[in-house]
């Protein structure tokens, strides 16, 4: 069977192409429509995999754009999907911390690797990929520069988790000379204890998985670790579990 798992996010969509033989991945910016981003990717996969849409057996589509997906044979959970993803990687995980660019979620996972509890954030962009987005604009820098620019060392405490108040405080720490680095750590902080709080009503169970987009940051995750005194173990293949659990669902089709 060759079956196609779409992960549509807010902020990243990503597709994943599995043939009998072979895997072949990719991830675009979703932008104003996530239908046209779902099209791309069916695009560049099958041009990547040398073959034709009617080649696909089945779609399945994921995340918050999974509706707009017309291509899509079924629509299934992000849930779901990252649970079958994260675990057809490291089996023996019992908890899934994922934080992506609207929204985290902690899942737990029996011995199976069935999903028996879940928490998500996704009313509020604290402990969430925008947050560090908004916060990186504040200090003139690019997202994927804070994990090398923060120092630990002098953490400097976010006390606002309110991405709109956190964005005062920051401009209020700049003006008095804090150190930036002191301040990216104290960022990192504060989503580390956001997410952490969030696994402490699921019950956080290793070993533990780190994915998203957001996994990537070395920062947050050794944040994370610091706070749920856990080593966290993050897939080369972070960004794509859900894309991956997508389309190995989409055999079951």
């Amino acid at each position: 069977m060759i079956t196609l798992g779409l992960d549509i996010g807010s902020v990243a969509a990503k597709g994943v192409l599995l043939a009998p033989n072979d895997k072949w991945q990719v991830v675009v910016p979703t932008g104003w429509s996530p239908r046209d981003a779902g099209q791309q990717i069916i695009a560049e996969l099958t041009r990547s995999a040398s073959l034709e849409r009617l080649q696909i057996d089945a779609i399945v589509a994921t995340g918050y754009g999974r509706i707009s997906v017309p291509d899509a044979n079924k629509s299934i959970t992000e849930i779901t999907c990252h649970a079958k993803g994260l675990t057809s990687l490291l089996p023996e995980v019992r908890t899934i911390i994922d934080i992506g660019g609207q929204d985290s979620k902690v899942i737990k996972l029996n011995e199976s690797g069935r999903v028996i509890d879940f928490a998500m954030n996704d009313k509020c962009a604290a402990g969430t990929g925008r947050f560090l987005q908004v916060m990186a604009q504040v200090l003139g820098m690019d997202v994927s520069d804070l994990a090398d620019a923060e120092d630990p060392s002098e953490t400097v405490s976010i006390n606002s988790m309110c991405t709109v108040f956190a964005e005062s405080e920051i401009i209020g720490h700049l003006a008095q000379g804090m150190s930036r680095g002191g301040l990216i750590a104290g960022l990192h902080q504060s989503v580390a204890k956001r997410v952490a709080g969030m696994a402490a009503r699921v019950g956080v169970v290793g070993p533990v998985a780190f994915t998203g987009g957001v996994a990537k940051n070395t920062g947050i995750r050794r944040a994370l670790e610091e706070e749920l005194k856990a080593p966290l173990l993050t897939p080369e293949e972070c960004q794509f579990t859900g894309a991956l659990g997508a389309a190995l669902l989409a055999r079951n089709l």
